[in-house]
């Protein structure tokens, strides 16, 4: 069955970097688009960003534009969410999530069948 395992939060101080892992399995991971979500307590889920079958890339919402970058790796079945210029306000748990379909929704409207379980990232000195 679908399978999506996120790694690589943690804490970090202000200003940092994290590099999150998003494993895929059970599908056929280089056709369909992933995309990264994140939800801080309180807060509605945002979408942060998705990568498509061919590798193309939603617009960045300005809350992470020029700091985070997403990426794929088709032989390991992985995606990457690479976060820069950490910020207090990044603090969340951050999930990655897929439709099945080769093309990333709309980040602010798009729900994603099947998601992963989430890792914290907390931004803090």
């Amino acid at each position: 069955q679908v399978q999506l395992v996120e790694s690589g939060g943690g804490l970090v101080q202000p200003g940092g970097s994290l590099r999150l892992s998003c494993a895929a399995s059970g599908f056929s991971f280089n056709a369909y688009a992933i995309g990264w979500f994140r939800q801080a307590p309180g807060k509605e889920r945002e979408g942060v960003s998705c990568i498509s079958s061919d590798y193309a890339y939603t617009p960045y919402p300005d809350s992470v534009k020029g700091r985070f970058a997403i990426s794929r790796d088709n032989a390991k079945n992985t995606v990457y969410l690479q976060m820069n210029g950490l910020k207090p306000e990044d603090t969340a748990v951050y999930y990655c999530a897929t439709s099945l379909r080769p093309r990333c929704g709309l980040l602010s409207v798009w729900v994603p069948g099947y998601w992963g379980q989430g890792t914290q990232v907390t931004v803090s000195s």
